[in-house]
């Protein structure tokens, strides 16, 4: 019997549903129809940054209204116990999990997404972080931390890794004319996943909860059922350009920019390059700033402005009633959606603009003024000047998110298109470091801060020196990048040899294939508004909880 995966490889047959050639697009397609697609995706592996709603409910699964708590408990005993609530602490590890294997995954398995293409990346990618949602549930079900680890941390994370990049390269051959932005537009999906996902999930909470529950493993079973559907969705609509496509009546400037390379490098040969590790510096640099700080947004906010955020001014974080507390946590939680939303509009608006000025230049952007806006943000403080301080960290938390989705078209620039995806999932380890030194910096500098009798409000001032500085770094490594010399390129028939089997699948030689630049269409307003609908009630609902801050 002829499985699925090899029906391709039969003569005369017809290619099978997750092979790349079935999905090379013909005469009449709408290129516009991908970035939805993409989309589908992004918006629910992004829940990724919400699952911080899930930590105090599930630390007191057992106790019910107060966490059950066994002292002296150890790791390997809270793994397996299931007569003590587990820690808040050893629960947020699954935020570790996901961005670890999220860099890892998509550097392990990038070569083989450019080899299957997108449709079967993308399935592959909702089994495992659906899949990972529903172990997840069993391990709250039975109450085994372990198995929730594995479960959404590992099984998921491998997802996100492959359901992140699945889209890089096929966005970006589809629009050679606007890479930028047609990466924007995706990834801006991976921020907005947590808009959309963290409010549905407190509503599936609240329904599911009774008093025995808390109601969380039957939310994981929802969502990952629900984001199953949208998911095979996404990877389902995926279409890949026929070789050597380009949009109808575009041709490439005839006045070649030096930073954006007409050859393609190997997928073996772009680790080698001194330009990889110097972008690779750039990216860790950029997010290890901008990760360190959404991960202590609302108690920052709280513990520096304490009083003058609700009326009170002068009065430290220390000297407030559990009652104040409660509200001051509410108005950061505004801030933490505010800055979320930043996270997601930079990703489109500073991808977008480096398609104009360049994506070196977009960089020098980052880092400038980001090295400015830490650094003036003790002053900002000290000043009390919550709009100042707030607006600060909106621009650099849209810079964190516009960095993400410039870096696959600043690759596309310097390594060419053909192993784009493997090589941004390559790169992506930058991300998993930053996801270990970002947090540490913050939380360890804060705490060494208190520990030394430094007053709350101002525990935060050194570590934005400190993260300045790392954005120093960072400027210094985007200036020494240059364009590759050309030896390390493939030759012209050496990316023939490649293109060959898309092209006789494509049964077609080349230029625009009757494929134009699109427009909106009714299918195409359609799949736009399957997404845009989900996306814009989180934005909405962000926004009413960003106006308490004020």
């Amino acid at each position: 019997m002829t499985s699925i995966g090899s029906i391709g490889n039969v003569p005369g047959t017809r290619p099978g549903i997750f092979e790349r050639e079935r999905i090379i697009a013909t005469a009449g397609f709408n290129r516009w129809l991908v970035p939805p697609a993409a989309l589908c995706i992004h918006l629910c592996i992004g829940m990724a940054y919400g699952f911080s709603v899930f930590w105090l409910p599930l630390s007191r699964a057992i106790g019910g209204n107060a966490p059950k708590v066994c002292a002296d408990m150890s790791l390997m005993t809270e793994l397996f116990t299931t007569t003590c609530d587990w820690r808040v602490a050893s629960l947020g590890w699954m935020f570790t999990l996901f961005f670890v294997l999220l860099g890892v995954s998509a550097a392990i398995w990038g070569g083989w997404l450019e080899r299957v293409g997108p449709r079967k990346a993308g399935f592959v990618s909702a089994l495992c972080w659906c899949g990972g949602l529903v172990l997840g549930a069993i391990g709250i079900y039975t109450h085994q931390l372990w198995l929730l680890w594995i479960g959404s941390g590992v099984i998921g994370g491998i997802g996100l890794g492959l359901g992140y990049i699945s889209p890089v390269s096929t966005l970006v051959k589809w629009f050679p004319d606007r890479r930028g932005m047609a990466t924007g537009m995706a990834i801006m999906g991976f921020g907005g996943g947590a808009m959309i996902g963290a409010p549905l999930a407190n509503m599936l909470l609240t329904y599911f909860k009774t008093p025995t529950s808390v109601g969380v493993w039957q939310t994981f079973l929802a969502m990952g059922l629900i984001y199953f559907v949208f998911m095979t969705i996404g990877a389902f609509s995926y279409r890949i350009t026929p070789p050597n496509w380009r949009p109808e009546g575009w041709t490439p400037p005839v006045k070649a920019d030096a930073m954006i390379t007409t050859g393609h490098v190997h997928l073996d040969n772009a680790h080698k390059t001194k330009q990889f590790w110097l972008i690779w510096g750039v990216l860790c640099l950029n997010v290890s700033a901008g990760i360190g700080v959404i991960g202590m947004a609302s108690p920052m906010l709280q513990e520096i402005f304490a009083g003058n955020l609700i009326g009170l001014p002068g009065v430290p974080f220390a000297s407030l009633t559990p009652e104040q507390k409660t509200a001051i946590a509410a108005i950061a939680a505004g801030f933490t959606g505010l800055i979320s939303l930043f996270n997601i509009g930079g990703r489109f608006f500073w991808a977008s603009l480096s398609d104009k000025i360049g994506r070196k230049n977009t960089y020098y952007t980052f880092f400038l003024l980001g090295i400015v806006l830490y650094a003036f943000a003790p002053t900002f403080a000290a000043m009390g000047s919550k709009a100042l301080f707030v607006a600060a960290f909106c621009i650099i938390l849209s810079m964190y998110g516009g960095g993400f989705a410039t870096i696959p078209a600043y690759l596309a620039d310097i390594f060419g298109t053909q192993f784009v995806g493997a090589i941004h999932g390559r790169l992506l380890t930058a991300w998993a470091t930053a996801g270990i030194i970002g947090p540490v910096v913050v939380n360890y500098i804060r705490e060494f801060q208190i520990a030394a009798g430094v007053p709350q409000a101002r525990v935060y001032d050194f570590t934005m020196y400190i993260l300045a500085g790392m954005l120093v770094v960072g400027l210094i490594c985007n200036f020494l990048v240059r364009p590759l010399a050309a030896h390390w390129f493939m030759k012209p028939e050496e990316v023939a040899a490649l293109q060959a089997k898309g092209a006789a699948a494509a049964n077609v030689g080349g230029g625009s294939y009757g494929i134009g630049k699109g427009g909106l269409d009714a299918r195409t307003a359609a799949f736009w508004a399957f997404v845009g609908i989900p996306l814009a009630w989180g934005i909405w609902i962000t926004l009413q909880n960003a106006v308490r801050i004020f």
